[in-house]
C-alpha cells in the first residue's frame, strides 16, 4: 500500500540546514497496521506528512497504491512537482488525524465530520449528514452529534477528528501522536477507536508512545532515530528482542 524509497527530507539551507529525514525506506503492507516509535526529533511526524503531502521532499521516492505522490519525471529524467490540484486529489485518498484536534470551534461535532464530504467531494448535505451519524456511531458519539467541541472532553474530540478522517474514505489512515495531548485516562477511548478500525481492515501508519498499543495491534513496528529507521520488524522480535543498542536504551525508558 506503502512504499518509501530514500526518502530525504531537508529544513533550511546552508549553514542553517537541518537533515531531517536521511534515506529512509518503508513498505507498508495493505491492511496492516505499522507503529513508528523514536525518540523526539527522530524525524517520525515529518515522515508522516511527506506520506501525506504536508512537506515537499528533498529526495526520494513516495508511493500509495502504486501511485506516485507529489512527483513525476519527464522523457528527459527531470522531476517536476505535479499540480497542487494533482496533489489535493492524491492527499484525499488519505486520513490524517494529528496530535492536536483541528476541529472548527463553530461547529457541531456532525457539521465538523460533514464539512469536507460537502465542500471537497461535493457530497450532498443529505448523504453527508447520514455518512457522518454513522461515523459518530462507530466511534462511540452517536449522542453528541450537536455538540459543540468546547462541550467535549478531549478524547471526544479526537474521536470527532477520526470520524472527520474517515468521512473522506481514506485507503490508509496516518497518526501522529493521536493520544499524546490527552489526559492519560482519556488515552484507552481513542485507542479503543483506532484497534476497531484496525480489525475493520484499514491501512494504518501511528506514530505513538504506546507500547501496549505497538504490542497489542501493530503488524510492524519500526523504531526510528536520527532521521533513519535504526530496526525493525514484528512486534514481539523489536519490542521483547530489540538488537540494537539504540533501541533498547528507548525502550529502558518509556517501558
Amino acid at each position: 500500500m506503502v512504499r518509501v524509497r530514500d526518502l530525504h527530507k531537508v529544513f533550511g539551507r546552508g549553514h542553517d540546514a537541518v537533515h531531517v529525514l536521511k534515506g529512509v525506506d518503508l513498505d507498508v503492507a495493505r491492511g496492516s497496521v505499522t507503529v513508528v516509535l523514536g525518540p523526539s526529533g527522530s524525524g517520525k511526524s515529518t515522515l508522516l506528512r511527506c506520506v501525506n503531502e504536508l512537506e515537499e521532499i528533498t529526495a526520494g521516492d513516495i508511493r500509495v497504491g502504486g501511485e506516485r505522490m507529489g512527483y513525476r519525471t519527464d522523457a528527459k529524467g527531470v522531476v517536476h512537482r505535479l499540480h497542487p490540484r494533482v496533489v489535493a486529489r492524491q492527499r484525499s485518498r488519505i486520513g490524517m488525524v494529528f496530535q492536536r484536534f483541528h476541529l472548527f470551534g463553530h461547529m457541531t461535532a456532525l457539521q465538523n465530520v460533514m464539512e469536507a464530504p460537502v465542500q471537497v467531494r461535493g457530497l450532498s448535505k443529505r448523504a453527508a449528514r447520514t455518512r457522518a451519524v454513522e461515523l459518530l456511531d462507530r466511534v462511540g458519539l452517536a449522542d453528541r452529534v450537536d455538540h459543540y467541541p468546547a462541550q467535549l472532553s478531549g478524547g471526544q474530540q479526537q474521536r470527532v477528528a477520526i470520524a472527520r478522517a474517515l468521512a473522506m474514505d481514506p485507503e490508509l489512515m496516518l497518526f501522529d501522536e493521536p493520544t499524546s495531548a490527552l489526559d492519560p485516562e482519556l488515552v484507552g477511548e481513542v485507542l479503543a477507536v483506532m484497534q476497531d478500525l484496525a480489525a475493520s481492515g484499514m491501512t494504518m501508519i501511528v506514530v505513538t508512545h504506546e507500547i501496549g498499543f505497538a504490542r497489542e495491534v501493530a503488524d510492524h513496528v519500526v523504531f526510528m532515530d536520527d532521521g533513519v529507521i535504526v530496526e525493525e520488524g514484528a512486534p514481539a522480535d523489536v519490542l521483547d528482542h530489540p538488537a540494537e543498542p539504540r533501541l533498547q536504551e528507548f525502550l529502558a525508558h518509556v517501558l
